[in-house]
């Protein structure tokens, strides 16, 4: 159902424009942006739309939604005035279907004909493009990584005013642009080979010239897990990135995505301490809520599990003191694998923390992170001699932050990214933060990254390594503030597969034989949360100090 000014229930109204106001993350709000245009569909036509290719409908997916079905072409609908200029479009979009590689959904603004718009587009490659198309050809105007999954609501906005453009994906803003091609034209929705729900378009006016900072002081992170794993039910955040809370979790761990707010472990749940494996083993595969306390050392069997053992999600996991430790083997966060999923299964696991813990001797991995699993924070923990990896990331994990631990005797430390050839689970994942670790004589894979768009390297201590970064499988690389003493080769774009991307700033390289190799361009990690680099000259002191366990002081 649809309206000039709008027509929604007076409660969805009111929700739609609060949310707006979250979305318009940077924009100064106007004192009263006005409702231009509002459909949710809810008197079971699309009456007000004009579309052409796909095949649309209105059907129901809980409420009624608008659908187009179809994934062999382009498809668009479009609505609203040609005479619009400044305005902010919002929309939930559920990808359904894809029909091949890079597919996508966008919404539309300043649309003029079929052929000429401005569009926001999510692709199922896990990115967003801020493009134009202009007597139907295409130019990308910005990029950035983004969450995609079929099955999942999105929740996507594009602001325009004046030149000034910026498009939100699930409240996060992602991409901005300045383009004076089209001043004024219709909103719309659309999709490239692919077939989508849509609800809940919104259209307000008042747009200011240009878009300037404003952060909101209700944009904290929730202290607490959302029960609900829709996105639309989670919160999300406004304003610029938030600096991380004092002893909590801080970079991509933070980041809102695939439902899920922030990083918050077990809060809200009960606390255990245990001291024996059986106890252990017990609480980590519980479901809901649990923070696990370890008391001493607990040894972990092999059996016919290789040695590791399954964490489900919202766990906090914490060393008592200094003496917690789990040996013999190691922590899997992740549902068992399979080749053939390729987009996050409802039941990924998600909001686990790992902290002040000792892990050693494990026969494969210390921790392994798999299968879409996300918001991961692994904090404060001595890892050494692990059969395999240290900490290993991959087959589409993501939103994860390894922080202030100490890696030490190990020889293959930390990969991000399964193999060469599993770009359809990890292309466009796999963000992670590494920050204030100390790579105390741990060899190689400090860390080794393939297929991530974006990996942020900051304050860490590499002290007598074979080699610290490695980049390949054009994956990109943000190494900045770091430390490296006598490391053979600090940070190089090679390995097999394509080359990756590598941006480095304000390193210090003491009794190295090589450079940082530096190639292409990497999105600044400022852009998806807030934090402070040290001194890089304070790093040799300050790390050693701090990394590890029993240095937790929060």
């Amino acid at each position: 159902m649809w309206t000039l000014p709008g027509r929604l229930a007076a409660t969805a109204l009111a929700a739609s424009v609060a949310a707006l106001t979250v979305i318009a993350v940077g924009l100064s709000a106007p004192a009263s942006a006005a409702t231009l245009f509002s459909d949710d569909f809810a008197d079971g036509d699309s009456a007000g739309w004009s579309s052409t290719g796909g095949t649309w409908s209105v059907v129901t997916d809980g409420s009624p939604v608008l659908r187009q079905s179809g994934t062999s072409s382009d498809a668009r609908s479009r609505a609203g005035s040609a005479s619009w200029t400044d305005y902010a479009v919002t929309a939930r979009i559920k990808p359904t279907a894809v029909n091949g590689g890079n597919r996508f959904v966008a919404l539309l603004a300043r649309a003029q004909s079929n052929t000429n718009y401005y569009y926001l587009a999510l692709r199922s490659n896990s990115t967003v493009e801020l493009k134009k198309l202009v007597g139907g050809s295409s130019t990308t105007l910005a990029s950035a990584p983004a969450a995609f999954a079929l099955g999942t609501w999105h929740t996507l906005a594009l602001e325009v005013a004046g030149t000034s453009l910026r498009g939100t994906v699930d409240g996060v803003s992602l991409v901005t642009a300045t383009d004076a091609q089209f001043a004024s034209g219709q909103i719309g929705v659309a999709t490239f080979n692919a077939a989508a729900n849509i609800d809940n378009v919104l259209v307000t006016s008042g747009a200011p010239s240009s878009p300037s900072p404003s952060p909101s002081s209700s944009a904290a992170p929730s202290a607490s897990p959302s029960a609900s794993r829709s996105p639309s039910a989670s919160p999300s955040p406004s304003g610029p990135p938030i600096p991380p809370l004092p002893g909590g979790p801080d970079g991509f761990a933070t980041v809102a995505g695939y439902g899920t707010a922030t990083t918050t472990g077990g809060a809200g749940g009960p606390t255990v301490t245990v001291s024996t494996t059986a106890a252990f083993l017990d609480y980590i595969a519980r479901p809901g809520p649990y923070t696990i306390q370890v008391a001493g050392t607990i040894t972990l069997p092999t059996g016919t599990t290789d040695g590791m053992h399954s964490v489900s999600s919202d766990k906090t996991i914490v060393g008592l003191g200094s003496t917690g430790r789990l040996t013999g083997g190691g922590l899997n966060v992740g549902i068992p694998v399979s080749d053939a999923v390729t987009t996050p299964p409802a039941d990924a696991v998600h909001n686990v923390i790992i902290r002040n813990l000792t892990i050693d001797n494990s026969t494969d991995d210390l921790i392994n992170v798999q299968m879409f699993s996300h918001h991961v924070w692994i904090d404060h923990n001595d890892l050494s001699r692990g059969g395999d990896g240290a900490v290993d990331i991959k087959r589409g994990s993501d939103l994860l932050t390894v922080s202030w631990n100490r890696f030490h005797d190990h020889y293959k430390t930390t990969l991000v990214g399964h193999d060469d050839a599993n770009g359809a689970q990890d292309t466009g994942r796999l963000r992670v933060t590494y920050h204030h670790n100390f790579f105390d004589r741990s060899d190689q894979r400090n860390p080794r990254v393939r297929f991530s768009p974006l990996v942020h390297v900051y304050n860490n201590y590499y002290f007598d390594n074979s080699y610290g970064i490695a980049s390949t499988n054009e994956s990109g690389l943000f190494v900045e503030g770091n430390y490296f003493f006598s490391v053979n080769n600090p940070g190089r774009v090679e390995f097999s597969g394509p080359l990756g991307r590598m941006v480095e700033r304000n390193n210090i390289l003491v009794e190295c034989n090589h450079p940082i190799e530096v190639r292409g361009s990497v999105p600044d990690p400022a852009g998806f949360y807030g934090y402070t680099v040290d001194p890089p000259a304070s790093v040799p002191t300050l790390v050693p100090a701090g990394a590890g366990v029993g240095k937790v002081t929060s």
